[in-house]
């Protein structure tokens, strides 16, 4: 019995000494973690450093500080941001967006304030993508990218203090030819060879002058065209820029025209002769509208008599957008009985044009407004005395109205002089470049 006790008092004394020695090991290692920690903390205070620039490669984050010493330091860390891409939505804030990845308002009132001494956030536009990078292991907010213009990034560095830079992104210009024969539409045809759609937009606003679309083109007529592109290698995206060359060849109708900037510093279009291709109204003012009714005595759709049709319609999609046919002041914009909404335009001579039956006017529209040719002043519709979605458009001339189709236009400016053989010079390159593209 006593030999018992001996045993059981020798076995606890064991597990007593191996329970004080693990609690004191335990306790080194705290301590080793808490001054390690400390030293951290310590040296980060110390430096007072100030985020300049986040560098993302693959896993690594490359941070640039600037210290009391104006000297620049980089420090290369392993860990992971994650970057969080969001696309504003109409009516969406900047503010209402970045709050739900910050920590505090303070925070919040000090990224929104140091953004807007260089961008204002009202021209923030729905469709614009913003970049949150977060810290993967604080899920703290750590940097903000906000694409601002077509080569310009807006970068936000938020730690201790909020730093905002501009950074002009890395392009690259380039010169494209493409030619092809119309089967079906100059637009149709034009999607198939590749051809994109701003550039396909705008040649068709560049011959709206001379061509009716719906009625002028014919099958196996040429396009030929150089145009330029800027790709923004930083974002992987892609910009168009101006027409240079443009040619429609329909049966032995020719119409060739040439990029150049006037002495007055406007980017303009002419033909070889150096005369300009705007006319001072426009015959078509809506892209991609098939022709449903012309000028002249028809039978009312809805009266049911025949009635003279002093204007022709375009019939189109709900929202289509409509342009000024020229420049010049709004005279009226409003309802205006069985023509709907409508927007009448005087021109600088004895022209006007009206539109009729539009669903809503574009903001800013009214009375008075200055308006240059081809902006948008209105959005297909059908209301007042209509049957569907249509424009329904009219040329005045000394207060009558007259049909448009039939209506010798006057043109724009023609070059003289010095200023046509600087024209003459520069068609020639442009040429030679189209086609050394158009072969090569």
């Amino acid at each position: 019995m006593i030999l018992k006790i001996k045993h059981l008092t020798t076995v606890l004394i064991f597990l007593s000494g191996y329970y004080f020695l693990f609690v004191s090991y335990q306790n080194i290692i705290i301590e080793k973690n808490t001054y390690h920690d400390f030293s951290t903390k310590s040296e980060s205070n110390q430096d007072s450093n100030i985020v300049k620039n986040i560098n993302l490669q693959k896993n690594k984050k490359q941070t640039i500080i600037k210290n009391d010493l104006n000297k620049v330091n980089v420090i290369e860390e392993i860990n992971n941001l994650q970057e969080i891409v969001f696309e504003v939505k109409k009516n969406q804030t900047f503010s209402k967006i970045v709050s739900k990845y910050l920590s505090s308002d303070k925070v919040l009132f000090n990224v929104v304030n140091e953004i807007e001494k260089t961008f204002d956030l009202r021209k923030l536009k729905a469709g614009i993508k913003i970049h949150f990078f977060q810290d993967q292991a604080s899920k703290k907010l750590v940097k903000i990218i906000i694409p601002i213009e077509n080569e310009i990034d807006l970068e936000v560095f938020i730690a201790e203090d909020v730093t905002v830079e501009k950074r002009n992104l890395k392009t690259k210009l380039e010169n494209h030819s493409k030619e092809y024969l119309i089967t079906n539409s100059l637009y149709s045809d034009g999607i198939k060879n590749n051809i994109p759609i701003e550039i396909l937009i705008k040649l068709i606003k560049l011959y709206s002058f001379d061509l009716d679309f719906q009625r002028d083109i014919r099958k196996d007529s040429k396009v030929s065209i150089s145009y330029d592109s800027k790709n923004i290698e930083d974002r992987n995206q892609q910009f168009f820029g101006d027409i240079n060359y443009a040619l429609i060849i329909i049966e032995k109708n020719k119409l060739e025209y040439f990029k150049f900037k006037t002495d007055e510093g406007f980017i303009d279009y002419f033909n070889k002769k150096g005369e300009n291709v705007k006319k001072s109204i426009l015959k078509t003012p809506i892209d991609g509208a098939k022709l449903s009714s012309t000028f002249g005595v028809r039978k009312h759709p809805i009266l049911g008599y025949n009635k003279m049709h002093r204007g022709v319609d375009f019939a189109a999609t709900k929202g289509t957008p409509v342009f000024a046919g020229g420049n010049g002041t709004i005279e009226f914009a409003g309802k205006n009985g069985g023509y709907g909404n409508y927007i009448r335009i005087r021109h600088n001579n004895e022209y006007k044009t009206a539109y009729a039956h539009l669903s809503r006017f574009k903001k800013g529209i009214s009375k008075g407004v200055r308006v240059n040719q081809g902006h948008v002043i209105g959005y297909v519709g059908s209301s007042g005395r209509s049957t569907g979605p249509h424009l329904h458009y009219e040329i005045i001339y000394q207060n009558e109205q007259i049909n448009p189709f039939t209506l010798k236009l006057p043109a724009g400016k023609k070059l003289k002089g010095k200023e046509l053989e600087r024209f003459i010079s520069e068609m020639k390159t442009i040429y030679a470049n189209h086609l050394n593209l158009l072969y090569e």
